[in-house]
C-alpha cells in the first residue's frame, strides 16, 4: 500500500513516523518552544535528522479549550515555515482545518493536508466568504488527505465526550466522508483516516479505539495514530503513586512509545509523535522481529 502525495509516493510497507512541528505559543505539550519562524525550521531539521519521515506543521492549537486562531495570524505562522520546510527533502504536512490555509499551503507545494475537522468546516462558518475544505482537496491533482474523527469541537469536544461503543461510530464516519471526496474524484489512494485520539473521547474509548484498531482496518484505508503525549497517558504511573497522580505531557514518553508500538503493530501506516528520535527506535524493534 503507498499514500499519493503532491510530490511523493509514500510507501507503507513499514509505519513512517510523522514529526509534529507546532508553530504555536499554546499547543498542550510544546507550546512556544518553536513559536519562531527561525526556530520552527530548525525544529523541522532536527526532527529529519532524527529519522522522520514526515513533517506535520501546524499554527493553531486544537487542545481541549484552545481558542480558535484567526486566519491571517494561521497564514502568519505557518507560510514562511512551510516555505522552507517543503525544500527539506521529506514530505510536507499541514496541520490545519481553514480552507484558505490549505490553499496556500497547496500553492507552495506542501504534500498533505491533514484536518481535524476531516473536511467539514469552511470559512463561511465565521462570516468570511465560503470556501470549503474539500473544494480544494478535491481540486488538486494528487494531494494526500488525512481525515480524522472529532467529537464535537476543540472548545467543547471535552467538556461533553462521545457516549456509547465509540467504534462503529468512529468508523462509520471516517467510511463516510472518505467516500463523499471520492465522489468528487478524489482517488483513494490520497485518503488516510484518523481516529483522532482524545478529541472528543473517554480514556476507556481512546483505549477501545486502540485495541479495536483493526476494525477500523477494515474500511481499506490506511490508519494515522496519534497518541504522542496525548492526556489518556497521564495516568501511566506507579501502581504505589498517591491516588490522582498525573503524568505531565512532558513526562508521557514512555506511555507514548508503548502506543505508537502497539499501534503499528496493529496496523497503523502513520504515527504522528513529537519525539521522533526514540520512536523510531522503537520501530526498529518491530522491524526487528517482522
Amino acid at each position: 500500500m503507498y499514500w499519493q502525495t503532491s510530490r511523493y509516493q509514500i510507501d507503507l510497507t513499514r509505519p513512517k513516523v510523522m514529526g509534529i512541528v507546532n508553530v504555536t505559543p499554546d499547543s498542550f505539550s510544546d507550546g512556544g518552544q518553536h513559536g519562531s519562524t527561525l526556530a520552527a525550521i530548525r525544529h523541522c531539521e532536527q526532527l529529519i535528522r532524527d529519522g522522520a519521515d514526515i513533517l506535520d506543521i501546524g499554527g493553531e492549537s486544537t487542545r481541549p479549550g484552545a481558542p480558535q486562531v484567526s486566519l491571517d495570524e494561521e497564514l502568519d505562522r505557518v507560510i514562511p515555515v512551510l516555505r522552507e520546510a517543503v525544500r527539506l527533502g521529506v514530505p510536507v504536512s499541514l496541520d490545519s482545518y481553514k480552507p484558505q490555509v490549505m490553499q496556500a499551503a497547496l500553492d507552495l507545494g506542501a504534500d498533505i493536508i491533514n484536518d481535524i475537522w476531516a473536511l467539514r468546516w469552511h470559512e463561511g462558518d465565521v462570516g468570511a466568504p465560503s470556501l470549503h475544505a474539500t473544494e480544494v482537496v478535491a481540486a488538486h491533482p494528487r494531494c494526500g488527505v488525512c481525515l480524522m474523527h472529532m467529537h464535537r469541537d476543540p472548545q467543547t469536544m471535552q467538556v461533553a465526550p462521545m457516549q456509547g461503543d465509540v467504534l462503529p461510530q468512529v468508523r462509520d464516519f471516517l467510511e463516510q466522508v472518505a467516500e463523499d471526496l471520492q465522489a468528487l474524484g478524489v482517488e483513494k489512494s490520497r485518503i488516510m483516516l484518523d481516529p483522532g485520539i482524545g478529541f472528543g473521547k473517554t480514556v476507556a474509548q481512546n483505549f477501545a479505539l486502540l485495541a479495536r484498531q483493526a476494525e477500523l482496518l477494515q474500511t481499506g484505508y490506511p490508519l494515522l495514530a496519534g497518541w504522542s503525549r496525548k492526556s489518556s497517558l497521564a495516568g501511566m504511573v506507579p501502581r504505589t503513586a498517591p491516588p490522582g497522580t498525573a503524568l505531565p505531557a512532558s513526562a508521557r514518553l514512555a506511555p507514548s512509545l508503548a502506543a505508537a508500538l502497539l499501534a503499528a503493530e496493529r496496523g497503523a501506516s502513520v504515527l504522528r509523535v513529537h519525539d521522533v528520535k526514540e520512536t523510531v527506535q522503537a520501530m526498529r524493534v518491530l522491524e526487528a522481529i517482522r
